[in-house]
């Protein structure tokens, strides 16, 4: 028997057991590192499991000591120095069926039910998660596959039920910097009275995601009671996924997809429709942007997303309405938590100098979602969704609901390290590359670092002189600054040309 002990390491969606080398179950049991273990406590029947690590220094645990990082030792409600058990794990049953997959093979319902029971119950280990999304990735989900994931998915965490017929959402795929409609969509939706209780997530491979945006102005990390009583006040709230435990599988495969740089298809669709079935939502807006360094290069290949999305949708009860926009560049002029969420508070005080796509952007979309109320007349939605953001009632409403998730206490200033890019021709600006800006952002140090990202100046269709500022690089720390000056001044994602281009509606279908 060991000692529990707790040790302070952040695993964030895994858990972590700590052996020491010298232990005598280590010598003569077997045990290795990475290897999955079982932990009882206590003579329960009901085990933890974890990842074995094995640890050389004794300040960290003792030989007659078990340790857990803080995702574990979270997971219990005892206290360090209590006795445990352990044993090896038996490797998880569903583990035959991401070999199939890895294989090319078709999976079942019940076998990706089973996939998501283990990875929610830690069966599963990051390596072995990494290699389900590879396999789900190399070789394709058919449409049914997606379903049964997506419902897996839902059925693994709670589902909110609001008690109203018409329950509303957005989301866009991503791919495309400062893209924040949905901060300037909520206010103007709740400020209707429609419901819309949005639960957005973190960046998995941008600068930054709608709730790290959200997170410099108000908490984000509230519980489903919160969520409730913010919803019932105000029609409408802006928070994290991941602490409401909906869908809870598509937080552990994220943290997964993350590192990874992945987001297929198939997990795509099963992430977004799950978080939204799960929130409760009846009426889905979806955002596919098309370009040439978008998710999306095609409008072929948009359509048969579309499909994708509708198909799950009409089997799973979910009303969705697919509308293709323009993603051959970013939208607003921050990338990077802080700057966007200037640029989305100068849209909602209705500032002369606010972004122009951003707000033109914002209020299209809002118009299409206000149109899923019956009251409102097909084409009207646009002019109500103007009105709201032009008399300032989004803004309010945008204030009431920050109050009401909790105010951000901290204040911004400016980032201490900031670079130029300037136009190294005269022209005008025929193509700005989404992956090159969200690559030099990121390295910059978004969105860890909320002031961190880009400051845009220049938008496609601009014309520049030689010299000109495209934009600026903002950064924290110096090794972000360096990595990220240097990849722009390799290659800054602009590209001039002498002639003017044709620049058409941003909205596709």
């Amino acid at each position: 028997m060991l000692k529990l002990k707790a040790v302070a390491i952040d695993t964030f969606k895994e858990n972590v057991a700590y052996l020491h080398r010298d232990c005598a179950l280590y010598l003569t049991s077997g045990f290795q590192a990475l290897m999955k273990i079982e932990i009882y406590i206590n003579g329960g029947k009901t085990p933890v499991l974890a990842v074995l690590n094995i640890v050389e220094d004794d300040s960290i645990i003792q030989v007659d000591e078990l340790g857990l990082s803080k995702q574990a030792f979270g997971q219990l409600s005892e206290k360090e120095g209590v006795l445990v058990r352990i044993a090896p794990a038996k490797p998880p049953l569903s583990l035959k069926a991401v070999h199939r997959k890895i294989a090319g093979e078709i999976l079942s319902k019940d076998e990706f039910s089973l996939i998501c029971q283990d990875i929610l119950e830690n069966r599963y280990s990051k390596m072995e998660i990494a290699a389900f999304l590879v396999a789900c990735s190399h070789s394709g989900l058919e449409r049914e596959e997606v379903l049964f994931l997506t419902d897996a998915m839902v059925q693994s965490g709670e589902r909110l039920n609001w008690g109203e017929s018409i329950v509303v959402d957005k989301h866009c795929i991503g791919g495309i910097p400062g893209n924040r409609t949905t901060m300037i969509v909520v206010p103007i939706i709740a400020a209707h009275g429609m419901l819309i209780p949005k639960t957005s997530s973190r960046a998995i491979t941008s600068p930054a995601g709608t709730a790290d945006t959200m997170e410099v102005l108000a908490n984000v990390e509230i519980s489903i009671e919160k969520m409730q009583q913010v919803v019932q006040q105000h029609r409408g709230m802006l928070s994290w996924g991941g602490t409401a435990k909906l869908a809870p599988v598509d937080d552990i495969l994220i943290s997964v997809e993350r590192p990874l740089s992945m987001d297929s298809t198939g997990q795509l669709v099963a992430s977004i429709l799950s978080k939204k079935i799960a929130a409760g939502s009846t009426h889905l807006l979806i955002d596919i942007p098309i370009g040439a360094s978008a998710k999306i290069h095609t409008n072929q290949g948009a359509l048969k997303l579309r499909k994708i999305f509708e198909y799950i949708g009409d089997k799973l009860g979910l009303h969705i309405e697919v509308i293709i926009t323009d993603g051959s560049q970013p939208i607003g002029n921050g990338v990077g938590p802080v700057l966007e969420a200037r640029d989305v508070e100068k849209v909602l005080k209705n500032q002369l100098d606010a972004p122009k796509d951003l707000r033109e952007k914002s209020l299209r979309l809002a118009g299409r979602i206000l149109e899923f109320d019956p009251d409102v007349r097909g084409g009207q939605g646009y002019v109500i969704a103007r009105d709201i953001l032009e008399s300032g009632r989004a803004f309010e409403k945008m204030q009431a609901i920050i109050s009401a998730q909790g105010i951000q206490n901290t204040t911004y200033g400016e980032a201490p390290l900031v670079h130029e890019i300037t136009a190294e021709q005269s022209g005008y600006i025929h193509a700005i590359d989404n992956f090159k800006i969200s690559s030099i952002a990121s390295l910059a140090g978004a969105p860890l670092d909320k002031l961190a990202g880009i400051y845009l100046y220049r938008k496609v269709g601009d014309k520049v002189t030689k010299g000109d500022t495209l934009y600026k690089i903002h950064a924290c720390f110096e090794s972000n600054f360096e990595f990220s000056t240097q990849l722009a001044t390799t290659n800054h994602g602009y590209t001039i040309a002498q002639n003017s281009p044709n620049i058409g509606d941003t909205f596709l279908r």
